[in-house]
């Protein structure tokens, strides 16, 4: 079953434009869900998996369209992996990138483990109800820095220092990130299931 066009179920701009320029190669044209005027699903599960699989079925369903949700997050060892599913309201809704590096920052205030890692988990369906939809994930290791550094990226991007290059997220250009980032190694597994799809 090939592919033509695909819903994705996220309102986040940055999220959007790292999957549609990873989705490029693929030929398929992608929509934000809010091209549909579909409102942002419930997110009440526990786990990452569930609410990327709720996400794209309620847009799926919206769209009668395959749909491709992410849920990703930023999990902190000394906080029991934490912030977890809950990333984007960690300082509280509605969800605010500042304010949820702030609340970060003072959180470990004093803490010496810093290690924490993004956890992306991609789910797509090629219909509402697909039996089987198409499952991948990433994870990027790393820590967390006492202050913000560099300009790019979003999330908690300007605090979470990748333990490869020795740089902030938001110190990478967009092409670096995107080939070491937790969604862009969810993504081109995606990809990889996409290619190989058959009825």
């Amino acid at each position: 079953m090939m592919i033509e066009k695909l819903v994705i179920a996220s309102a986040n701009k940055g999220k959007l434009t790292e999957i549609q320029t990873l989705l490029s190669p693929l030929n398929i044209a992608v929509f934000p869900q809010s091209d549909f005027n579909v409102v942002e699903a419930p997110e009440p599960h526990c786990t990452f998996i569930e609410n990327a699989l709720s996400k794209a079925r309620h847009a799926s369903l919206a769209t009668r369209m395959p749909a491709l949700a992410d849920d990703s997050g930023l999990c902190i060892a000394a906080l029991n992996g934490e912030p977890g599913v809950q990333s984007a309201y960690f300082a509280g809704k509605p969800s605010n990138d500042v304010n949820n590096n702030v609340h970060l920052i003072k959180t470990l205030d004093g803490l010496e483990n810093r290690a924490a890692y993004y956890y992306c988990c991609l789910v797509l369906v090629r219909k509402h109800d697909d039996p089987q939809p198409l499952i991948a994930e990433g994870i990027w290791h790393g820590s967390i820095l006492k202050e913000a550094r560099g300009s790019n990226g979003f999330g908690y991007d300007p605090l979470f220092l990748d333990d490869i290059t020795g740089k902030a997220a938001a110190e990478l250009s967009p092409e670096i990130k995107n080939k070491i980032s937790h969604r862009g190694q969810a993504l081109r597994k995606m990809l990889h299931l996409i290619e190989h799809l058959t009825d």
